[in-house]
């Protein structure tokens, strides 16, 4: 779906790429996770991933396409629909949303798209029903909890029914209930068929939901692979500073003494 082929990407401020030679590639239907300490780039790919970055050099193809950009600034056609079919949540959900209300923050990406109001209505009422938002659909976006917003950020963007869904941290800062609700929901999304793609510090979480990993460091892929693969690297991942938890790293021993047998 989204293959990226040598992509460098350095920051005016910086002397030195904060995405150094990377390549990978997502196929459809997918779980994936991306994995780093700070500072390894992983943000900066999801937004290179959505288009709100523009690469220094390499190749991003989309569906196989190459998008191209040319001195007039970019390949419009090909763009518009890799905006709208890749979907991105940021870490702070603030940063997305910008209407009054719930109902009205929902319906405020259709209405650019030039979506009929007939059509809007009815999928802000299946989006509200499906995230559990429906008791919250006139309630002021500001006094929502930071699970709330969370969710409402990302029904943002499953509104706009995209093939790819990006997540920058999604489970920071939640509560146990609200991390637990949130898991359910990506659940859902990935068993509709959207190919998703989480950037997390939150290594219990996807070594048993995640179909494949991704470690990145430096800007570039360290380690790729099933969480098995992955985790069954301690050594290379603390040497990484990835913080283990201690639940993680008894499973990990288990795996490891049951491949001696």
């Amino acid at each position: 779906m989204i293959e990226f082929e040598q992509i460098f990407y350095t920051y005016s401020c910086s002397q030195k790429p904060t995405i150094n030679n990377l390549s990978l590639q997502l196929k459809e239907g997918k779980r994936y996770a991306l994995i780093g300490n700070n500072g390894s780039g992983k943000t900066t790919f999801l937004r290179l991933a959505n288009g709100l970055y523009r690469p220094d050099r390499g190749v991003i193809r989309f569906f196989g396409q190459p998008l191209k950009y040319n001195h007039r600034g970019i390949d419009r056609t090909l763009f518009k629909q890799w905006y709208q079919q890749v979907g991105l949540v940021f870490q702070d959900p603030e940063q997305q949303l910008v209407a009054t209300t719930v109902e009205e923050d929902l319906s405020y990406g259709l209405c650019n798209l030039g979506i009929p109001d007939d059509e809007i209505a009815l999928r802000v009422a299946n989006t509200l029903k499906e995230f559990n938002l429906e008791e919250l659909a006139h309630f002021p976006v500001n006094y929502l909890s930071l699970g709330q917003k969370k969710r409402l950020a990302i029904a943002d963007v499953m509104i706009l029914k995209p093939k790819i869904l990006l997540l920058d941290e999604p489970t920071a800062y939640l509560d146990p209930r609200q991390r637990k609700e949130l898991i359910k929901q990506l659940q859902q999304i990935s068993i509709e068929g959207t190919t998703i793609l989480l950037a997390t510090h939150d290594l219990d979480f996807i070594y048993g939901w995640a179909d494949w990993i991704f470690v990145m460091d430096k800007g570039k892929i360290a380690l790729q692979g099933t969480p098995d693969e992955v985790f069954d690297k301690k050594d290379l991942l603390e040497g990484l500073d990835l913080d283990i938890p201690l639940e993680l790293k008894l499973r990990m021993k288990i795996l490891s003494e049951s491949k001696k047998l």
